[in-house]
C-alpha cells in the first residue's frame, strides 16, 4: 500500500519540448497560442516531487493555459540562450519569473552548461589567476566550486560573489525589459530574501539578496515574495512522491501545501493582470 508522503515509485513528469528547443520541460505539453501565462524558474517552479506544482494549480483557478517552463537547478542562461523559449515568452500575456540562483550562470569567472546550468564547465583565466592554488578539473557542479572557493580564501571569494550578483541583476533587467514589463517577479523559498550573502548550500536561491530583487522589481508589473507558513511546513512531505534515494533532496524541497499557499495568492494577482473575473 502506498502511504502519502512516504518513499514510493518516482513521479511521472511527462517531459516535453517546445519547437526546436533542446531543453526538456515538465508536461503535459501546452499549445502556446491565444492567451497564456508562462512560468520560469528552478526546482520549485518545475515541481520536483510535487504531483500538482503551483503553475498547474493556478491554471485550474484562472482557466488560462499555463506553460511550466521551470527546470531543476535552472539559472537564467537556460532561457536567455534559447530562442525557442524566448519566442514562447514573447507570446505570453504574463510571465512569472521565480528568482533563481545567481551561481548557475556563465560569467567572467566561469562558464556553465547551456541547458544544465548547475554544471560547471570551465574556469576562465581570470578565475585561474585569482585562485592559482586550485585544480579546476576537480569540479563538476557550481555549488561544489563555490564552496571550495569560499573555503580557500573568503576575501578573494567576495570578488566572485560580487560578479555573480552584478551579472544576475543585469540579466534579470535585460529579460524584464525584453518582455516589456509583462513580468511578475516571484520569490518562493523556505526563507525570506536575505540582506547579505548566503552560501551555495542554502535552501534559498544562493547569492540573491533583498537588495537585488529591489533593483529588478521596478521593471516588473507586479511582485510577490512568499515563504511558506508554519501550517504548511508542518505538513512535511505529505503528498510528495519520491524514492528512497531521493530523500535528502526531498528535505530541501517545498511541499504541496506551500504550492497551495502560493497559488492562493498568485492566482488572483494573475486574474487581475489578465483582466479576468474570479472563477
Amino acid at each position: 500500500m502506498t502511504i502519502v508522503g512516504q518513499p514510493r515509485e518516482g513521479l511521472e513528469y511527462y517531459p516535453c519540448r517546445y519547437g526546436r528547443s533542446r531543453v526538456s520541460f515538465r508536461g503535459p505539453r501546452k499549445d502556446p497560442t491565444g492567451d497564456y501565462v508562462a512560468f520560469l524558474g528552478g526546482t520549485e517552479t518545475f515541481g520536483r516531487f510535487i504531483p500538482k506544482p503551483f503553475p498547474a494549480l493556478i491554471e485550474r483557478r484562472i482557466s488560462v493555459p499555463c506553460l511550466n517552463l521551470g527546470c531543476v537547478q535552472a539559472g537564467l542562461d537556460v532561457y536567455l540562450n534559447d530562442p525557442e523559449v524566448m519566442l514562447r515568452l514573447d507570446g505570453a500575456r504574463v510571465v512569472v519569473i521565480q528568482a533563481m540562483a545567481a551561481q548557475n550562470m556563465s560569467n567572467r569567472f566561469y562558464s556553465v552548461h547551456p541547458r544544465r546550468n548547475d554544471r560547471f564547465v570551465r574556469a576562465s583565466p581570470t578565475l585561474m589567476n585569482l585562485f592559482p592554488e586550485l585544480d579546476f578539473t576537480e569540479f563538476h557542479f557550481t555549488r561544489h566550486l563555490l564552496g571550495r572557493l569560499e573555503k580557500t580564501c573568503p576575501d578573494r571569494f567576495i570578488t566572485v560573489v560580487e560578479e555573480l550578483q552584478q551579472a544576475w541583476v543585469a540579466r534579470m533587467k535585460s529579460l524584464c525589459t525584453t518582455l516589456r514589463g509583462r513580468v511578475v517577479l516571484l520569490w518562493f523559498a523556505s526563507a525570506p530574501p536575505p540582506d547579505g550573502v548566503v552560501p551555495a548550500a542554502a535552501a534559498v536561491p544562493p547569492y540573491v539578496t533583498h537588495a537585488m530583487l529591489d533593483q529588478v522589481a521596478p521593471l516588473c508589473r507586479d511582485e510577490l515574495r512568499l515563504t511558506p507558513s508554519q501550517t504548511a511546513r508542518a505538513q512535511g512531505t505529505r503528498g510528495m512522491v519520491f524514492s528512497l534515494v531521493e530523500q535528502s533532496a526531498v528535505d530541501q524541497t517545498l511541499n504541496p501545501a506551500a504550492h497551495e499557499e502560493l497559488s492562493d495568492l498568485l492566482a488572483p494577482m494573475l486574474r487581475g493582470l489578465l483582466g479576468r473575473s474570479a472563477k
